[in-house]
């Protein structure tokens, strides 16, 4: 008799993981490449395989850091080993042609500028980027309603001779893209580690005690600040040991009502019944509240008769209230 064994997948070892390559392009571009050259070290810069020809940029991370990053880049049930693959690396001659189309972009964007103004769009120009082989040229721009921009394509194409790509971003990828320093003084966040940019509420400034002030609260891109995430859980966290702001404790002084709270200090402002106001540590107020009790008998409703008094009977002038007509029922002859 003989026994059919399982058949088992083989598991992905440590060589395999060390052919993953994080690449970074211009700005804040990254992508991830199969390699089988060993040698290939964190700043080496190598050609790669793209849609339409080959690219040039500079090696982020490499091996299993590298296979990490692309598999949390990945969506869910999409293979996360790369497809593209490194031809090779770089010599001094191609990275000096890098250099050239870095150098000649500035005058690619402000020849843009200027059609997009003989055209009459009402789009901002942020950056272009070439391809290293000159095949594709990357524009990015920004606009706040839908562009029809089929006409200038084609005097673009025409004026370069290469394919164009036209990229709308917001505001936000535009300040990653282009990069700059923050109110804190560091680089900005999206343009440096930052790889995905969330939505930014109101409430988190409110959350924290910040001023509502937009021009304290906003970064360069003019949106709120990104850096308001970080430690919005913390703060979360520290507010549930105090008492929520605006409700009416009993205190041995009576009853009193949560002005502000301050979670640096643990002190807690309150505002009594004669409008006087009085700050004391969370520890105190704790210690004051301990022995009052804080349940107040549940208020009777107005319409509600008292439990004592008898339910009102209808006099002789008065009708009886009508019974609802059930289904069924037959109407009196």
């Amino acid at each position: 008799m003989s026994l059919s064994l399982p058949v088992l997948q083989p598991v992905p070892s440590y060589e395999d993981a060390l052919r993953v390559v994080e690449v970074a392009f211009k700005g804040n571009r990254r992508g991830y490449f199969n390699s089988a050259d060993p040698e290939l070290r964190a700043g080496t810069y190598v050609l790669v395989e793209v849609e339409r020809g080959r690219d040039l940029g500079r090696v982020l991370s490499v091996g299993g850091v590298a296979a990490r990053k692309c598999a949390s880049c990945s969506t869910p049930g999409e293979d996360p080993t790369p497809q593209a693959q490194v031809v090779r690396a770089a010599d001094a001659e191609e990275i000096q042609q890098l250099h050239v189309l870095r150098a000649d972009e500035e005058r690619v964007r402000r020849l843009t500028r200027e059609m997009v103004e003989q055209h009459g769009l009402k789009m901002k120009v942020s950056e272009v980027e070439w391809q290293w082989d000159r095949n594709k040229l990357t524009i990015y721009f920004t606009a706040e309603r839908r562009v029809d921009f089929r006409q200038l394509v084609r005097d673009l194409a025409r004026t370069f001779r290469t394919r164009i790509e036209l990229k709308q971003i917001g505001v936000r990828d535009e300040a990653a893209l282009l990069g700059g320093v923050g109110r804190c003084g560091r680089e900005l966040c999206c343009s440096t580690w930052l790889r995905e940019i969330k939505p930014i509420s109101l409430q988190l400034a409110k959350d924290q005690n910040l001023s509502l002030n937009p021009t304290q609260i906003s970064g360069t891109c003019g949106r709120l600040m990104c850096c308001l995430t970080y430690e919005h859980d913390s703060y979360l966290q520290a507010r549930k040991r105090f008492p929520r702001e605006g409700k009416t404790l009993r205190t041995s002084r009576g009853q009193e009502k949560v002005l502000s709270i301050d979670i640096w200090k643990d002190q807690v402002t309150l505002l009594d019944e004669n409008k006087q106001r009085r700050t004391l540590g969370l520890d105190e107020l704790r210690t004051e509240t301990a022995g009052v009790p804080q349940g107040a008998p549940r208020e009777r409703e107005a319409h509600e008769p008292p439990a004592s008094e008898p339910l009102p009977v209808p006099t002789e002038n008065q009708r009886p209230p009508r019974r609802p007509r059930l289904r069924g029922d037959r109407r009196p002859n």
